[in-house]
């Protein structure tokens, strides 16, 4: 499918509901399962194929899902995504996000836990968000965020004149 659209009228708009999903690759499912649940996430629907090579399961958080698939020939990313400063450059989806209240308090826990190690830290982004990222189980990037603006952003619009 071709990303030129040549002569396409570009006065419509299609009415999305809501943000359903991301979608992960993983090497260990298990292990993937057991750090998103440690972060909130609760299985809500599995499928495998009948020789049990392919499994996709659906994991929630409040009202978004990650959806996780494992081969049981997966391969691992290519060695371009290991940094996130060479991985933005290359095109496609690079890693999601997940609010947290106290952005501080999330590293130390991660750290505790051995998710996140000294080298990681808190920036502050250019759009004024709190962030930090780590790796999942299987080399998946996740950012951590503190947005002061996270919860006003579905907030009706209201008219002060």
């Amino acid at each position: 499918m071709s990303a030129v659209r040549q002569g396409k009228d570009d006065s419509w708009i299609l009415s999305v509901s809501a943000f359903h999903h991301v979608a992960i690759s993983v090497s260990n499912l298990t292990e993937t399962m057991d750090f998103y649940a440690k972060l909130g996430f609760r299985e809500v629907k599995t499928w495998h194929d009948e020789s049990r090579l392919v499994f996709i399961v659906h994991l929630a958080l409040n009202d978004y899902i990650l959806e996780v698939f494992w081969y049981s020939d997966h391969r691992p990313a290519p060695l371009e995504s290991a940094a996130l400063e060479d991985d933005l450059r290359i095109v496609g989806v690079k890693h999601f996000a997940l609010q947290v209240s106290d952005i501080q308090q999330a590293l130390v826990t991660l750290r505790e836990h051995g998710y996140a190690d000294s080298s990681t830290s808190i920036s502050l982004g250019r759009t004024g968000i709190y962030y930090f990222f780590i790796k999942d189980p299987s080399g998946n990037w996740l950012e951590f965020v503190q947005d002061p603006l996270a919860n006003t952003l579905s907030s009706p619009k209201t008219d002060s004149s």
